[in-house]
């Protein structure tokens, strides 16, 4: 039953931003510190299913990481940038668009990566990896991108990177090493407990700009859906053209179709004062791409691993098998 509601997450992103649009209130509360609470503790419940094992595997094959991050900031920015000058979007959104693009990827990516049953500990450490070069990164892309400089606390990045993943992560495995028994009876329900905190915070996001979000036309959601879909489609083939498995094709998948929108919303609102429309993109981007990525992680779920992962041969510096962790 746990697992039947767990596999609906894109139904429960989707009421959950409908009501938003429709009753800003039901979800706008849920912001501040409540997001960073919500976010560690899906994180905690990703973490109790790892073992210190799962992470010397992913450190012995760091190619992976590396592609998975060379992904990120290579096929989200252009495929913004490109989208916003081709389909013509006023410079606001374009603006907008082109900065979730070069953002890293978020926690919901470890989220659905958990969801789909792919592999946990490379995505957060792509996600880890990612944030960590974001500092220098999104800023840099976006002022090649967009031709505006973009302001990243670095450091307040570096502590929101430590809070919310690595510090959960780590509480999850030591509860898995050192409290199995109650571990055992808690994670049965750990999949669901992370879809309805995503599904809180997207519609925290969307609540809290409830009327940008009406306003912004179907000009600009075709926009966000096109670069989220491209992100997942292109990350999962630069995966397969690299000779990676389909476990860890599907993780780079994901982890380059999923951004930090709550970051680029953040920044938009903080460095593109003037220009309030500049932040609707991350809004938006945050239900888009928890729906498209959800959508994929259900899906995925379902299939399971593909039978070739057992034989298919891994590029010539990543030696390792991909994790078998259901």
């Amino acid at each position: 039953m746990l697992e039947r509601l767990a596999n609906a997450f894109p139904i429960w992103v989707a009421v959950a931003c409908g009501l938003a649009l429709i009753e800003p209130a039901l979800f706008s509360w849920f912001q501040g510190k409540l997001i960073v609470g919500g976010l560690a503790v899906i994180m905690l419940g990703m973490g109790m299913t790892l073992t210190p094992a799962d992470f010397l595997r992913v450190a012995s094959r760091p190619a992976a990481v590396a592609a998975g991050v060379i992904a990120q900031f290579l096929i989200m920015p252009l495929a913004g940038w490109a989208i916003g000058v081709g389909l013509g979007l006023p410079t606001p959104f374009a603006v907008g668009l082109i900065l979730v693009a070069c953002c890293p990827g978020g926690t919901a990516s470890n989220v659905v990566t958990f969801i789909a049953r792919a592999d946990i500990a490379l995505s957060v450490a792509m996600t880890t990896c990612s944030t960590l070069a974001a500092v220098a990164l999104t800023p840099l892309l976006t002022q090649l991108l967009a031709g505006q400089l973009v302001e990243v606390d670095s450091w307040g990045l570096f502590l929101s990177t430590l809070q919310v993943v690595i510090l959960p992560v780590a509480c999850g495995i030591f509860l898995n090493r050192f409290t199995p028994g109650v571990v055992s009876r808690v994670l049965p329900a750990a999949p669901l407990v992370s879809v309805l905190a995503i599904a809180l915070i997207c519609g925290s996001i969307i609540g809290q700009n409830a009327e940008a979000v009406k306003t912004a036309g179907l000009q600009l959601l075709a926009a966000i859906v096109l670069l989220h879909a491209t992100g997942f489609a292109v990350g999962y083939g630069f995966a397969k053209l690299l000779r990676y498995p389909t476990t860890t094709a599907r993780t780079i998948s994901i982890e380059t179709g999923m951004q930090n929108s709550g970051l680029g919303f953040v920044i938009a609102k903080k460095h593109f004062a003037a220009e309030p429309l500049t932040a609707v993109p991350g809004a938006i981007s945050a239900l888009t791409h928890s729906v498209i990525g959800s959508g994929l992680a259900t899906l995925w779920r379902q299939t399971g691993r593909s039978p070739a992962d057992e034989t298919e041969q891994q590029p010539a510096d990543d030696h390792s098998t991909p994790s078998t962790r259901s």
